[in-house]
């Protein structure tokens, strides 16, 4: 299915997920350029949410549903996944949102085992935000679960599958009105599973089902058959989280048992209710923690990464709105290829197809995406031929050629490196030749990415060598020194820059003539620096 065209917009590249209403696929938006998320919806599959007295039960599911889309779209919050578009295609009903890196709370809590119970209060706590902005609009999620739940990067999380969920709204029609329950029988609330009236109570139920999984490693009501599981839910009480986890603090325990109750009016009033009640439990920016505290890098504790490292929900409250500290050091990883080639009959990709593919979406502009199919052949034609082959390095300046296109600096940079170390360890001018170009490169990158001082020691390293080979290029030893002196003009060094710049005028007019752009633009800037008049 890889290929597909949705809308005439998005290409679908990979499959994500599936389930017994349709798929998730990443996907290309041809239009701009960018990678996006598409969930496709069967209406044959889902027919019945219409009930009976229409003509034409399709194309009303596929009214409601682009309907419940809108109101959907009137939250707005930095934990929910962005919808960028919405509607029909073919047989399925399609919704188009942001692209999302991490990895879902599933995973997240099968890699960090036990879960550090201040992890467990930072996810709730980002919920409990978001929940309360879906709850005024009104809409009930309906299917909160770790597998609809992302934790980012920067530990942030993000919630998806909203557009399932049923509105309240008396004068809008739920798209969900089916003698069925929406939701996964192991988060489901009693009054779910009854099919009776659900309302953020109901959420919050399926939060402290969370809650009590991330904190115990597995949810309080499990079965072989989903209808054992739900009877489960109606008639039996949550083991107390502390009889597993002693160091949990006995408020939180309180909690989820508040969570948990089998009457709704038993529960929290509200999402901001539950957030009062972790708020005491959050870290606070520079407050200590220790190994009792379940805190993570801690002697005792699971030995997943600390306070500071990738994926970890507390950071959003230690460090509110904080730069992330590690992007600088380590590029983020290379997406999986989003279109892979045809294997051959020797098996793998075919490495030539995927190079004809990244040749015909550059000739359209689509940088992006093949951006993507070069970052995932690269292993495998390293594995087929070597990493020192002709064919690995080709592909490798191909690839950091394009990542530099696309603007993707800090991935391109240790790309760039890597290719400068490999020619600089060969003998002979050309292989020197080449290491100097790919060493000017990732210097324009530090640049790009704001390193002024190491792009400013890179650039003055470089330029004796360059200008040994002014001969058969002279413009490039003078490209080297306006961006010296654009650096040092970024540092504040503002007459070291203007020393630079003026003796470079004098050169680029020697060679350029006095009109020609590349001087006119000197002198703007010495102009500018106040020190030049006329």
């Amino acid at each position: 299915m890889n290929g597909r065209l949705v809308a005439d917009r998005y290409e679908l590249a990979t499959l994500l997920g599936q389930g017994g209403m349709g798929q998730v696929w990443t996907a290309y938006d041809r239009r701009l350029d960018r990678r996006v998320a598409v969930k496709l919806l069967r209406t044959d599959l889902m027919a019945g949410a219409v009930g009976g007295g229409v003509d034409d039960p399709a194309e009303e599911l596929r009214r409601r549903f682009v309907r419940e889309c809108r109101v959907t779209a009137q939250v707005d919050h930095r934990g929910l996944v962005t919808v960028h578009d919405a509607g029909g295609d073919g047989a399925d009903l399609y919704l188009v949102m942001s692209h999302v890196e991490g990895a879902d709370l599933a995973d997240h809590l099968a890699e960090h085992d036990p879960y550090p119970w201040r992890w467990a209060v930072c996810v709730a706590a980002q919920l409990c935000a978001v929940l309360s902005a879906v709850h005024a609009v009104p809409i009930v999620h309906r299917d909160l679960k770790p597998r609809n739940v992302m934790v980012r990067q920067d530990g942030t999380v993000t919630v998806l599958d909203l557009g399932v969920a049923a509105v309240l709204d008396s004068d809008t029609t739920r798209l969900t009105r089916t003698g069925s329950p929406i939701g996964s029988p192991a988060y489901m609330a009693p009054e779910q599973a009854m099919g009776g009236a659900v309302g953020p109570y109901t959420d919050l139920y399926a939060l402290g089902v969370l809650l009590h999984e991330l904190l115990v490693g597995q949810v309080p009501f499990a079965g072989s058959t989903a209808l054992g599981v739900l009877h489960r839910h109606l008639y039996e009480p949550p083991v107390p989280v502390r009889q597993v986890r002693p160091e949990v603090p006995e408020a939180l325990e309180a909690l989820v048992l508040r969570l948990l109750a089998k009457d709704p009016r038993h529960r929290p009033a509200d999402a901001q209710e539950v957030y009062q009640a972790l708020a005491p439990l959050l870290p606070t920016p520079g407050g200590p923690w220790t190994a009792a505290d379940g805190a993570p890098g801690q002697p005792g504790a699971s030995g997943v990464a600390g306070p500071t490292g990738p994926m970890d929900p507390t950071r959003p409250f230690l460090r509110p709105h904080a730069p992330w500290p590690d992007r600088a050091a380590t590029p983020p990883p290379t997406p999986a290829p989003a279109a892979p080639a045809p294997a051959p009959a020797g098996g793998g990709p075919d490495i030539a197809a995927a190079v004809d593919e990244v040749k015909r979406l550059l000739d359209h502009g689509r940088i992006t995406q093949a951006v993507d199919i070069l970052g995932g052949v690269l292993p495998a034609a390293a594995a087929r031929h070597g990493e020192h082959s002709g064919v690995v390095r080709s592909l490798r300046k191909q690839y950091a050629a394009t990542l530099m296109d696309d603007g993707q600096y800090r991935r391109a940079l240790p790309e760039l490196r890597r290719l400068a170390d490999e020619y600089g360890a060969e003998s002979g001018p050309v292989a020197l030749r080449q290491s100097l170009q790919f060493r000017y490169e990732a210097a324009q990158c530090l640049e790009q990415l704001g390193d002024a001082a190491s792009a400013l020691v890179e650039y003055r390293t470089l330029l004796p060598y360059f200008e040994q080979y002014a001969a058969a290029d002279p413009a490039q030893p003078l490209e080297i020194r306006r961006r010296i002196g654009h650096l040092l003009l970024s540092t504040g060094d503002r007459a070291a820059a203007h020393d630079t710049l003026a003796r470079l005028l004098y050169d680029a007019e020697r060679l350029h003539g006095p009109h020609h752009p590349f001087p006119e633009e000197l002198r703007r800037t010495l102009q500018w620096l106040g020190q030049v008049h006329g």
